[in-house]
């Protein structure tokens, strides 16, 4: 007798509709073909107790399984449950008749238990596209892939769950989520918040223009000012995602199995936070059994990296590309794939070895020479795609104490989303451009070109700071986003005036300052 079922292979963000067919005859041996890996293999093994404690003998007879396309690669253990459904309407313990209706994935325990999957959700979509009428996936997993809407989804608990209800000896109701009631509850409820922070004036100024922008943005500052803490509040600041942003930000955490249990649609968008020993391969992406790196992980968020000379810099220079493509390819002699990766990337980092030069509090004991040195862990190329450069200094003990917060979050995000509404109408007609980060230089000439006043403001503070020429264009784009803070068609002279002064490390005297 010949059954199929219907599962899916999940390679990157791509997902394949796999076909699995089970013939059984007359005999004893066993095959398993598809290009199948080891875990795959081991399904026998877990399928055979799984029915045996569940009081159903497994078949005794020539058992081939195929599945189907055969010479694309199936990896993981989500394909137990569907093997196993073949199996038993092979075995006729299961009806036919609902077989082409559902797709079926789910890992099962030796006790006929159903544990979770990774990528329930880009499954979901590739079930709705393939015009499946359901999905049958672990109980763990219902409410992730649930958010696809014109889909019946059934979280399963046990493998005799699935049977009754293939054989209709049980009525299950699928799963309805109320996706975007549940979205926008969840949107502006953040743990941390701005108004926690006392004084730093300047730098959370330079955080809502990076904010409002999408720009990059590196803080310089001896430990204890107060990096970690601001850029930990970023994301409160930040406009609210959008719902397709949020479908595809969640797709990428389903993948790589980073959603918590029970778990949606994310609603805020994530702020990662890898410590500076990370590996390139964890960083970008990839490995034998290919998953999403950090720097996806982060997409329509954050990516912050704390001390960031301490980080390996050969893994620093991938970020490169990623920051200018907003997407990250990763070819291997066995695979190719893409993730998206466009993400705010901020950084902090000590200005000096011993961390304490241009402290007033301390005294630095680090020669012009060391700290050069230290500096130059940053490559020239890695800092010239960040657009904001801010200097930090310690809080006085006369803004800890003051008792009054700080701005709440609340009012600064509101600015945020007001600067972001002018740039999607500027950028509405430009594919690909959502912010004045992303800005090329045509589009720098076309909407961020200064007046006379300005060029002549430019000039000077070029001449007079020695900024490098790369600070030109990352001016232009600050100084963009700061006329449109200010709701300012154009960009006058004070928003150039400002955009300068996030140049800190253009500076070609900054190290011998206080010397």
């Amino acid at each position: 007798m010949l059954v199929k079922t219907f599962c899916a292979a999940v390679n990157g963000l791509d997902v394949t509709t796999v076909t699995v067919e089970v013939s059984m005859s007359r005999g004893v041996l066993f095959h398993l073909t598809g290009l199948a890996d080891t875990a795959v293999k081991e399904s026998h093994d877990r399928i055979a107790a799984a029915l045996r404690n569940n009081g159903i003998k497994f078949p005794v007879a020539d058992i081939t399984i195929n599945m189907a396309p055969a010479d694309l690669r199936k990896e993981g253990s989500s394909y137990d449950l569907p093997i196993a459904v073949g199996l038993l309407a092979a075995m006729e313990k299961v009806k036919h008749e609902k077989l082409n209706d559902y797709m079926i994935v789910g890992e099962l325990g030796l006790d006929g238990r159903i544990q979770p999957i990774r990528g329930a959700l880009p499954i979901a979509i590739r079930a709705r596209k393939e015009q499946f009428k359901g999905l049958i996936v672990p109980k763990q997993n219902v409410r992730e892939a649930a958010v696809v809407n014109k889909l019946d989804v059934y979280g399963m608990e046990t493998i005799i769950d699935v049977i009754r209800f293939l054989n209709g000896e049980e009525d299950f109701q699928p799963t309805i989520i109320d996706t975007r009631r549940e979205f926008y509850e969840q949107q502006s409820s953040f743990e941390l918040d701005f108004s926690d922070v006392r004084g730093q004036d300047n730098v959370k100024r330079a955080m809502e223009v990076a904010a409002a922008g999408g720009h990059n943005m590196i803080m310089i500052g001896p430990p204890g000012s107060g990096k970690s803490m601001m850029a930990k509040r970023l994301p409160s600041i930040l406009p609210p995602l959008s719902l397709s942003e949020s479908l595809e930000t969640t797709q990428i955490h389903s993948v790589a199995g980073k959603l918590g249990k029970n778990m949606s649609l994310i609603s805020q968008r994530p702020f990662r936070s890898p410590h500076h020993t990370i590996s390139q391969v964890a960083l970008v992406g990839g490995g034998m059994n290919p998953q999403p790196g950090e720097i996806s992980l982060a997409h329509n968020g954050v990516l912050f990296a704390d001390e960031l000379p301490e980080f390996n810099k050969s893994t620093l220079e991938v970020l490169r590309q990623p920051l200018e493509d907003r997407k990250i390819t990763i070819s291997r002699a066995k695979y190719t794939i893409e993730y998206p990766c466009s993400f705010m990337f901020v950084a902090s980092m000590n200005p000096c070895p011993c961390g304490y030069y241009n402290d007033p509090t301390h005294h630095c004991v680090c020669t012009p020479g060391q700290i050069h040195r230290y500096m130059n862990k940053i490559s020239g190329p890695l800092l010239d795609r960040i657009d904001i450069q801010c200097e930090i200094t310690p809080v006085p003990f006369k803004d800890i104490s003051r008792s009054a917060p700080g701005e709440s979050s609340d009012a600064i995000r509101e600015r945020v989303i007001k600067a972001r509404h002018i740039q999607e109408e500027r950028f509405k007609n430009y594919k690909g451009i959502h912010c004045n980060a992303q800005m090329s230089e045509r589009l720098i000439h076309e909407f961020a070109e200064p007046d006379e006043t300005g060029i002549n403001v430019l000039r000077n503070a070029m001449e007079r700071l020695n900024l490098s020429a790369r600070a030109y264009n990352r001016i232009l784009k600050v100084a963009r986003t700061i006329a449109d803070l200010e709701a300012s068609e154009k960009v006058l002279s004070n928003h150039l005036a400002e955009a300068i002064s996030y140049r800190n490390l253009d500076r070609g005297d900054w190290a011998e300052r206080g010397f």
